[in-house]
């Protein structure tokens, strides 16, 4: 099971993953009895045809005419993307973003537990966040051992991005989440996600010129 739902995932798209976390969401919010790839299209703001097309990608669900269980697709679904389990995380940078993103509580909501906060700055090693004690950066290494991490979160300054990135790979991370305003340069087998929210603000601004 777990080589195949590894040949899935490299298999799709970003847009297409993207579209079937929507399609998760929807399901967890459907009551019992059945669902149409129409409603779930009109609820994801596609067409059904897409709705079938990207469950395709995970083999045969549901029944012409009949449609798809809810709770059955969900937990099929969560299988094959891996989020059928709790997924341990870590943050490196405990500045006013670090420190936002460790008091959201939607990670936890989604399966997504947050087990250490790290930063270089000695004033801030030591204190708490949320009930994380912000540790010091050279434990990385030992603490992600510890507790077998895959995932980390990036939330510190452009200029020191990378030498965190490489940090956390050697240490053992196989997919990061990017808040630096940086290109991380990473090896085959790293995934990162880079979020640039000045980018995003840059971008709205185009749409609301005169």
């Amino acid at each position: 099971m777990a080589d195949n739902r590894a040949r899935s995932r490299a298999q799709i798209p970003d847009p297409t993953l993207l579209r079937l976390c929507r399609y998760l969401r929807i399901l967890e919010r459907t009551d019992d009895g059945t669902i149409s790839s129409a409603e779930i299209a009109e609820a994801a703001g596609v067409n059904a045809a897409q709705v079938r097309k990207d469950l395709s990608f995970f083999g045969e669900f549901g029944q012409p005419g009949v449609g798809y269980h809810p709770k059955d697709l969900l937990a099929s679904l969560k299988l094959m993307m891996g989020l059928d389990e709790e997924l341990e995380v870590v943050v490196v940078g405990a500045g006013a973003l670090g420190s936002a993103l460790i008091n959201y509580p939607g990670f936890e909501n989604r399966g997504f537990r947050v087990v250490a906060v790290f930063d270089n700055n000695p004033a801030k090693v030591g204190h708490r966040l949320r009930g994380y004690e912000v540790m010091a950066f050279d434990r990385l290494g030992e603490i992600i051992a510890d507790h077998d991490v895959s995932l980390a979160i990036i939330s510190v300054p452009r200029v020191s991005a990378q030498e965190v990135a490489v940090a956390l790979i050697e240490a053992g991370i196989k997919g990061i989440l990017n808040f630096a305003p940086v290109n991380l340069k990473v090896p085959e087998g790293v995934v990162v996600r880079s979020v640039d929210l000045t980018l995003q603000l840059e971008t709205l601004a185009y749409y609301l010129r005169d």
